[in-house]
């Protein structure tokens, strides 16, 4: 049995549900033309089951990047919908059967509702983030997590510390719908960094809790993650402090705690 969780910002619609291993699937809905998009692809049958459970039709992807978990079911979809996929013109070669290229400050309407780009690259070279601002809603897929960030893959800890400024710039009650649940193991690590953090161990027992009765930790918001997330506070002194980086760069910072992190 699929379960799923349902989060309503203001005017966009929005259905999350899991997939996969640690996957979060997305639907995205205008409720006044119907018009639904799926913010990427890591399952073709688990968002066919969801648009199902909805009463949904798919007329848009929405991918992120191009990584198989979020982009494989790109074509199956296309071909059973024939819906149109979306993505980051500078990923083009990269993102199967994409009919719709964008880039860096550019918008796309999914009906009355209407998202802004945002380059990320540092998990990949090619990802983007979509913030309906409007509705308070970013779609980050691995650019950030709850008490995390992505993986340097392609990029430096330059660019990301970059595509995450982007992200701090947004409004403290914006929504952020990360791709994976990864939020857990995210808290543990976070608390080894900076131990003095009287929000981030609250915060800890909190996804303990939500964990332990198999509830999902995701949406987040900016201004938890301002206020808990490692990646986003490279200026802690408390931080820099554990990490014996008093006067380094907020990069040096930032590509520290990853490096720790992909350790732990």
């Amino acid at each position: 049995m699929m379960t799923s969780g349902q989060n309503r910002p203001a005017g966009l619609e929005v259905f999350q549900f899991p997939c996969l291993e640690d996957n979060y699937g997305y639907l995205v809905r205008d409720p006044v033309t119907g018009i639904t998009a799926a913010v990427d692809t890591p399952s073709a049958e688990a968002i066919e089951a969801a648009l199902a459970a909805r009463g949904w039709t798919l007329d848009y992807v929405l991918n992120t990047h191009h990584h198989a978990d979020h982009a494989g079911g790109n074509l199956a979809l296309k071909e059973r919908t024939g819906c149109r996929i979306v993505g980051a013109r500078a990923d083009a070669a990269r993102i199967p059967g994409m009919d719709v290229q964008l880039a860096e400050g550019e918008t796309f309407d999914l009906g009355s509702r209407r998202a802004r780009v945002l380059e990320t690259p540092g998990h990949t070279r090619g990802h983007v983030v979509y913030v309906f601002d409007d509705d308070g809603a970013a779609f980050v897929g691995d650019t950030l997590f709850a008490m995390g960030c992505g993986r340097l893959f392609e990029g430096t800890p330059g660019e990301m510390w970059g595509s995450l400024q982007k992200l701090l710039a947004l409004p403290d009650a914006t929504r952020v719908y990360c791709a994976h649940e990864y939020t857990l193991k995210n808290a543990r690590f976070a608390l080894t960094v900076e131990p003095g953090n009287a929000e981030l161990v609250a915060r800890l027992a909190e996804v303990e809790r939500m964990r332990a009765n198999g509830l999902p930790t995701v949406p987040t918001t900016i201004g938890r993650e301002r206020a808990t997330n490692p990646f986003l506070r490279p200026g802690s002194a408390g931080l820099r402090a554990t990490l014996g980086m008093p006067g380094a760069s907020d990069v040096e910072v930032l590509a520290e705690t990853r490096r720790r992190r992909n350790a732990f």
